[in-house]
C-alpha cells in the first residue's frame, strides 16, 4: 500500500513548462520547403539515374535473351526426340526393300532365298552398328545380372555362375541394356 502522506514529486522542469496547444493544421497555401542542392551533386544524381536506367535496360535484355535461349532449347529437345529415330529408320529402309524383293520373286530356289536372307541380315547388322546397337551373347561368360536374365540354373561341368545356354540374345544401345539376354546358368554339382 501507499502512504497517503507521501505525495509524488513533480520535477521542477515539468512544473514550469506551459501546456502547448496543438499545432494548426497545414493548409494548401503553405509553401513547400526547398532544398538547396550543390551543383555538382545534382549532376552526380542525374548521372547515377542514367546509369541505373542503363543497367535496368541491360538486365531486361539479358532476361529476355535467357528466356529465348530456354525456349529454343526446349524446341530443340522436342525436335530431337521427335526425329531421333530418323537415322536408324533410314538405315532400315534397305532391309525392308530386300525382304519385299525376296517375297516378290516367283519360283525361287532355296539357295537363292538363303543368299537373299544372308544379304538382308548383313544389312540389318550394319544398321544396328550404325545406331550403336550391340548384341549381348554371353555364352561361357560369368553371369551379370545387369545384362542377363537367368531363367534357371543347371548342373554343368562349367564353373558355377557361368552362362551355359543362351535362350535369347540381349541387346545394348550405347552400352545401356534395352533387352537382357535370357540365359541358363551353371550351378555347382551336388555331391
Amino acid at each position: 500500500m501507499q502512504d497517503p502522506n507521501l505525495t509524488p514529486e513533480i520535477p521542477p522542469a515539468a512544473e514550469q513548462q506551459p501546456v502547448q496547444e496543438a499545432a494548426p493544421a497545414a493548409t494548401d497555401t503553405a509553401p513547400e520547403p526547398t532544398v538547396e542542392v550543390m551543383p555538382g551533386l545534382a549532376e552526380a544524381l542525374r548521372l547515377a539515374e542514367l546509369k541505373a536506367a542503363e543497367h535496368h535496360d541491360a538486365w531486361l535484355r539479358a532476361k529476355a535473351e535467357g528466356e529465348n535461349i530456354r525456349r529454343r532449347a526446349q524446341e530443340d529437345i522436342a525436335k530431337a526426340s521427335k526425329f531421333a529415330a530418323e537415322k536408324f529408320a533410314t538405315a532400315m529402309l534397305p532391309v525392308k526393300d530386300s525382304l519385299e524383293a525376296a517375297l516378290s520373286v516367283e519360283n525361287q530356289t532355296v539357295e537363292k532365298l538363303r543368299e537373299g536372307v544372308e544379304l538382308t541380315l548383313r544389312q540389318l547388322v550394319s544398321a544396328f552398328e550404325g545406331a550403336n546397337l550391340a548384341e549381348e551373347h554371353p555364352l561361357g561368360r560369368k553371369f551379370d545380372p545387369n545384362k542377363h536374365q537367368a531363367i534357371s540354373t543347371v548342373e554343368a561341368d562349367a564353373e558355377p555362375n557361368t552362362v551355359v545356354t543362351v535362350l535369347q540374345k540381349g541387346y545394348l544401345l550405347n552400352e545401356r541394356v534395352i533387352r537382357p539376354a535370357l540365359v541358363m546358368v551353371a550351378k555347382a554339382r551336388s555331391q
